[in-house]
């Protein structure tokens, strides 16, 4: 069975989020390292980061993995938000290395307006100049695939493919595969056999060598939307089929699944064990 896990809170401290993948017998997770509503953010505090390790061995979680700010645009034309995104996507770098994470995800950015082939060319630049800054540090950075809403870029699996071929040092990025964004942005995952011709195609396109994370989410909207809405494992416009077919191929027996899915119900009742719950059924787990 792969690695399964969520997107976890860190109110009260980052340290919450590993014990909560515990109570709901994880191998992964996911977090914010800092508040993603605000540029700058408190050092952490060596008490915190000890902690955050320490269980995290203890409960022998794998392939720990940070999202960063939504603030940050690496596509953004103009220049004042262009450096400001850079400089906050280094200490998103230096933050997970401090806390031995494996992976920080992003989204490539919105071109607003400049258009896709101008804004694909920034990314590259604003990803190199990161690497520069954090040459050394750990973390491999992972391009996430988007549901194409508005201007943001990554809906395409070429855009994505463009960025790995271009950057100065492209074994310092891989890929996130969000199954959300990835229906919403035009690729049927409706059927096993429409997720196996998606896969394929991201193979021919990116090399599945490059996907090293699923983000794994069902989607409020249909087919080619361009809306980033997500929605319970089987319960929106993808269904069952993709989340059995991704969950039981051999292929990604060791990919870390992260689930993004709705916490709550109505009721306020948790919906991550329910959630987990599935994707373990469907990997016969």
């Amino acid at each position: 069975m792969p690695p399964l896990g969520a997107h976890f809170s860190v109110a009260g401290g980052l340290v919450n989020a590993v014990r909560t993948a515990v109570r709901f017998s994880c191998q992964t997770l996911q977090l914010f390292t800092k508040n993603t509503a605000q540029w700058a953010a408190p050092p952490l505090k060596p008490d915190d980061v000890r902690a955050f390790r320490t269980e995290a061995t203890a409960a022998k979680l794998v392939h720990l993995t940070a999202h960063d700010s939504y603030l940050i645009n690496l596509a953004a034309p103009g220049d004042e938000l262009f450096q400001k995104s850079i400089n906050a996507f280094v200490i998103e770098m230096e933050r997970a290395e401090e806390l031995g994470l494996e992976y920080l995800v992003t989204h490539p950015g919105a071109h607003v307006g400049s258009g896709e082939e101008e804004g694909l060319k920034r990314v590259v630049k604003g990803l190199d100049e990161t690497a520069r800054r954090t040459r050394g540090l750990t973390p491999l950075i992972l391009l996430e695939t988007t549901a194409g809403q508005g201007s943001c870029l990554g809906y395409r699996f070429e855009h994505l493919a463009y960025l790995l071929e271009h950057v100065a040092e492209p074994e310092r990025f891989a890929v996130c595969f969000d199954t959300c964004h990835v229906f919403a942005g035009g690729y049927d995952l409706r059927t096993a056999a429409a997720t196996k011709k998606t896969l394929a195609e991201f193979d021919t396109v990116i090399g599945l060598d490059r996907l090293k994370l699923f983000h794994l989410n069902d989607s409020v909207k249909g087919l080619g939307s361009r809306v980033d809405r997500h929605a319970a494992i089987g319960e929106g416009e993808i269904g069952e089929a993709a989340f059995r077919f991704i969950s039981t191929d051999r292929r990604f027996a060791g990919t870390p699944m992260i689930l993004e899915t709705p916490k709550h119900d109505s009721e306020g009742n948790e919906l991550d064990p329910v959630n987990l719950g599935r994707l373990r059924a469907f990997a016969g787990g």
